[in-house]
């Protein structure tokens, strides 16, 4: 009997072979759920939440979040699969295959009475020579050729074929524009906009930035060229004070005066304005546009607009930021030391009203540090999964660009380490060349997966790419659509490297942890009550 026992008649225990059963077939449950989604030709999942609200998606991290998952382990594998999302941007759904054909694999020996701390020993020494392996594959690429291949390769499996490939260009051409030599990449600085409109065929790549609000007053003009652009966080309002205070007037008169103070105070803000709208625009058809983060009230609007300069209030703060990086100029705290030098520069400057919505773009920007990516789509689910898509595909270019290497995908890497693992055993003494075996077995799981997928016989599609295989400086791959072996490097076909390394990390680690594992215990404080 459990020693818990004693201490608490009311936990439930599972101990040794139940406890392994326990945590292979949660990880095996998990693996039939998400195996359909793995590859371009993968299914959909259509998910419907409690209040009744539909999502289409084959995201695997998507997925695992909206998925409501009771059991601990397999909530355990879904919260590590995510972790991978976070960190890399792509192979949830690897990683909760491997991890589960890991458990399957290590479960024939253990049930032939290997010890589970043996196969462990062995998924770790496979682990060094998969990370080896995978160290020879990769190539070292960098041009936006390369850049748009990776970038196809991850999109392909979240989206259909068209909407990947007008997207894989917008992404690449995106992260171009804001990458700096010698600095890290900050995809921040690539805003992601939806309009609800058109089809997802018209998602484009913006140049500048497009923000979800418009200038607040009729008689501004709607649409500039060749603008001069003030970034600026000055209010335009009178504002109470920020202690309590009043104020006392005897006569009418001094209340004038008052209301007359009140005003200059803001209508000497708005001539410093006007003043440099003059001194840089003269006669010529030149626009000018105030972006202010702060307020600005009528009388200010009104006198702006006299002016032929278009305002925009209340700007969101993260715009501020971006405006100058797309635009150039300084953004702006305060009129008194304000110079041309200031300012920035768009070509073109309008206004997109929509429904009830209004969206201000600012387009043909000189040397913009910051893009948008505008995705349209006929209604809120497809947006949503575009969007999803396109943030994935941003991590992918983002990988690729900092590792400097890419590994060949359509399941290459995957045979290349099978391979690799079955000569590595003959090296490896006792027990653990079992253990060895078991991982290299799973690793197939992703290639099966594939073409199970795409509709081809698992194992025909096997055993013609490890004939086909030679070696890892050529790797061969699975070409989904004739079920036959291709080369990846020659179809474009590759993996972000940091992913690859990451799955191999997480799971043999996960995998390595929920083998050893010989007593599962509730007993938390929940269920000492009554």
């Amino acid at each position: 009997m459990a020693a818990v026992k004693q201490l608490n008649p009311k936990a439930e225990v599972a101990r040794a072979a139940q406890a392994l059963d326990l945590n292979i077939s949660a990880a095996m449950g998990l693996q039939d759920v998400l195996r359909t989604n793995l590859g371009p030709k993968g299914t959909m999942k259509m998910l419907v939440s409690g209040s009744g609200e539909i999502k289409i998606t084959k995201d695997g991290n998507v997925l695992l979040h909206e998925m409501q998952i009771q059991h601990p382990t397999a909530s355990l594998i879904a919260r590590v699969a995510t972790a991978q999302d976070d960190i890399t941007g792509d192979g949830t759904t690897s990683n909760v295959l491997i991890i589960g054909e890991l458990l399957k694999q290590a479960k024939v020996y253990i049930s032939d009475g290997l010890h589970p701390r043996v196969a462990a020993e062995g998924f770790d020494l496979a682990k060094k020579k998969a990370l080896e392996v995978l160290d020879a594959m990769s190539i070292k690429k960098n041009s936006r050729d390369d850049l748009i291949q990776v970038a196809r390769t991850s999109l392909r499996t979240k989206v259909k074929g068209q909407v990947a490939d007008l997207l894989t260009e917008c992404i690449v051409d995106a992260v171009l524009a804001i990458k700096k030599e010698g600095e890290p990449l900050d995809l921040h600085m690539v805003e992601m906009m939806s309009m609800e409109h058109k089809t997802e065929m018209e998602t484009k790549l913006v140049k500048g930035l497009v923000m979800d609000h418009g200038a607040r007053h009729p008689d501004m003009p709607k649409k500039v060229t060749d603008a001069f652009i003030l970034t600026c966080n000055v209010s335009l309002e009178y504002e109470k004070s920020e202690v309590n205070s009043s104020f006392f007037y005897k006569t009418a008169e001094e209340r004038e005066k008052l209301v007359k103070a009140e005003r200059a105070f803001c209508d000497d803000k708005v001539q410093q304005i006007i003043d440099l709208k003059r001194q840089v625009c003269g006669d010529t058809d030149k626009g000018f546009v105030v972006i202010n983060q702060k307020g600005v009230d009528p009388n200010s609007l009104d006198a702006l607009a006299r002016e032929g300069i278009v305002a925009l209030r209340r700007a969101k703060r993260r715009n501020m930021e971006r405006i100058v990086l797309a635009c150039g100029g300084t953004a702006m705290n305060s009129f008194d030391d304000i110079k041309p030098e200031h300012l920035g520069h768009a070509g073109l400057f309008y206004e997109h009203v929509l429904g009830d919505d209004k969206f201000t773009f600012i387009e043909e920007c000189e040397n913009p540090q910051s893009v948008t990516i505008l995705i349209k789509g006929p209604n809120k689910h497809t947006i949503t999964q575009i969007k999803d898509a396109a943030r994935d595909g941003l991590r992918a270019v983002k990988n690729a660009v900092e590792d400097g290497k890419i590994i060949p995908g359509a399941g290459a890497f995957e045979i290349g380490v099978y391979q690799a693992l079955q000569q590595y055993k003959n090296e490896v003494r006792g027990k653990q060349r079992l253990g060895v075996e078991a991982f290299a077995d799973a690793m197939l799981i992703i290639p099966k997966c594939l073409a199970q997928n795409a509709g081809h016989d698992a194992q025909d599609c096997l055993v013609t790419l490890l004939q086909e295989y030679t070696g890892v400086d050529r790797p061969v791959g699975l070409d989904l659509t004739s079920g036959q072996a291709m080369f990846p490097a020659e179809a474009g076909i590759y993996d972000n490297y940091c992913v690859k390394k990451q799955l191999l990390n997480s799971c043999t680690v996960i995998a390595s942890n929920l083998l050893i594992v010989d007593e599962v215990m509730r007993a938390g404080m929940s269920s000492l009550k009554g």
